[in-house]
């Protein structure tokens, strides 16, 4: 499961794990901005970074995280589990994963990736699944404070297909890595 922009909201952050749970998942990655909600962005409804970090603290060992622009060290004393890499380098189905939160390397200024890649970030709180010349660009939205009209989302992927969800579990959308 791919997940984004918690931004501090408990309420959110419980319907997040729920479908976590729900789908059957093995790992969650969130993509940043984790317990604050940004001096840009309203509260989220539920906003309690302390009880976020103790949902997310309770399934530590199950998440892979990447640093927001709203994430701070202070934000790391309240996880046991480290969010202050700024990207992460993964392999899915021998295709290069760059995941990131976006605000420094994102669809419009992507690292160098080679043909075939794909990238993944949030950060524009903006739904995203789309084939680029040179690789496969996803966000999965908002969990907590969607834009643009979009939904509350996340990302689901099972048998070479990810799946954009909203916090229903509805399909959105679906992009076939084959």
């Amino acid at each position: 499961m791919i997940a984004s922009d918690l931004h501090g909201s408990c309420f959110y952050t419980e319907r997040m794990l729920g479908r976590y749970v729900e789908e059957g998942a093995e790992k969650l990655l969130l993509l940043g901005d984790i317990l604050y909600h940004g001096p840009r962005n309203d509260l989220p409804k539920g906003y309690d970074p302390k009880s976020v970090a103790k949902l997310l603290n309770s399934v530590k060992k199950e998440l892979l995280c990447v640093r927001g622009n709203c994430d701070a060290e202070v934000d790391q004393m309240m996880l046991e589990f480290p969010i202050l890499a700024d990207y992460a380098v993964l392999w899915l189905e021998g295709k290069m994963v760059f995941a990131t939160h976006g605000h420094r390397n994102g669809a419009d200024n992507p690292p160098p990736l080679q043909q075939g890649s794909i990238l993944l970030h949030g950060h524009t709180h903006l739904m995203a699944m789309e084939r680029r010349e040179e690789y496969l660009y996803l966000n999965p939205g908002s969990v907590s404070l969607p834009k643009g009209g979009n939904p509350n989302s996340y990302i689901m992927f099972e048998d070479g297909i990810f799946y954009m969800k909203n916090m229903e579990g509805a399909i959105l959308q679906q992009y076939a890595l084959i």
